[in-house]
């Protein structure tokens, strides 16, 4: 995705979701508005209501006419799925993963970045130490749903959990990522970030792949970090990072750290990205039901996922204003980043950041 258009045949899905993502996802549609009256774009919405209501009261989650319907649009804007009512993993497995399969979104980018240092818990760190971004493989690994039990219930029980990696796959990520690190065109430096000492299988692929792709970028620098090393180092030297890439489920584990020295889950946002598809993007706080309906939640997540999707639409200048009201924000009137204690209600930031827009 990306090209300037015509703004009116940018279509949005927006999936509200479950919790507190209706809250936040209006705000980032208010936040959305506000920037395309100043850019002068127009957009059209439709609401679906995938999500933990919806499958208590029908006993569905995604259906493959849901799959087809939504990729007719150029982009989907979810606030959250997770329901406490409804056994974990159905929601997962039924929408998040189902849409990310399907829609091939193999691709899930996630900046962390740091707008204010007085929410890091590293201490000393500022903004220029933290701003990197990881690219995750958002399509195989462990997360393919691969195993079987065998001799389920017995003393002698296995369970084999595979990481299904393919070099197509591996490829087309790791590529991805060279690609975002020379555009993004920073310190142009990318890590492979992986587990080459004992899983010797699937990152022998992916060392091998990340080192023949790298030959075709010479302007990038390259290096390598063991998984449990790069989450000692996000802590002690996080300025040493500028893009990362990993597998599915390194990839998972390490942006939820990079959201803690960012600042929190209320200031993190991700993308799911098909480069030629439709791409989703997301608060990636998860649905927080105890603060459901309060008013209290941190929108800033959503309003940042909101900014990403203009971004890869190729709404650049609209983005860069979002962010800039979001780091203005966070600079000059927050009191916290944490639910209830920002000194301001939900619809007010959402309020406040499209006035600065």
């Amino acid at each position: 995705m990306g090209g300037k258009e015509k703004m009116s045949d940018y279509r949005i899905a927006v999936i509200p979701g479950d919790g507190t993502g209706p809250e936040v996802v209006n705000e980032g549609l208010k936040v959305i508005k506000a920037a395309s009256q100043k850019f002068g774009f127009g957009y059209e919405t439709k609401i679906f209501d995938f999500g933990g209501e919806r499958y208590l009261r029908t006993g569905k989650t995604l259906e493959d006419k849901d799959i087809e319907e939504l990729k007719k649009y150029k982009a989907i804007f979810l606030g959250a799925i997770g329901h406490p009512e409804v056994k974990p993993g159905i929601l997962e497995q039924g929408i998040l993963l189902k849409l990310r399969f399907s829609l091939d979104q193999y691709i899930n980018l996630r900046p962390v970045k740091l707008y204010n240092e007085a929410y890091c818990p590293l201490k000393d760190k500022k903004p220029e130490d933290i701003d990197f971004v990881v690219v995750r493989e958002n399509s195989e690994g462990i997360y393919k749903g691969l195993g079987e039990f065998q001799k389920k219930g017995t003393d002698d029980e296995v369970a084999l959990q595979i990481s299904y990696n393919t070099r197509k796959g591996v490829e087309r990520c790791v590529r991805y990522a060279f690609e975002y690190c020379r555009k993004r065109n920073k310190r142009k430096k990318l890590t492979l970030c992986g587990k080459t000492n004992v899983l010797t299988y699937a990152w022998d692929l992916w060392q091998r792949t990340f080192n023949e792709v790298a030959k075709e970028y010479p302007d990038i620098t390259t290096d390598y970090a063991h998984v449990d090393a790069t989450t000692m180092w996000f802590v002690k030297n996080p300025e040493w990072f500028d893009v990362i890439v990993t597998d599915n489920i390194f990839g998972d584990i390490i942006t939820d750290l990079g959201a803690m020295i960012q600042g929190g889950m209320g200031i993190a946002a991700g993308g799911n990205i098909n480069p030629k598809g439709v791409s989703m993007f997301e608060p990636i706080g998860g649905s927080a039901p105890k603060y459901t309906g309060r008013n209290v939640i941190n929108p800033l997540a959503a309003i940042c996922a909101g900014g990403m999707m203009l971004e890869t639409l190729g709404e650049t200048d609209a983005a860069k204003a979002i962010e800039d009201a979001v780091i203005k924000l966070v600079n000059t009137k927050l009191k916290s980043l944490a639910a209830g204690k920002m000194g301001y209600s939900t619809s007010e930031i959402g309020d406040m950041v499209a006035d600065m827009i």
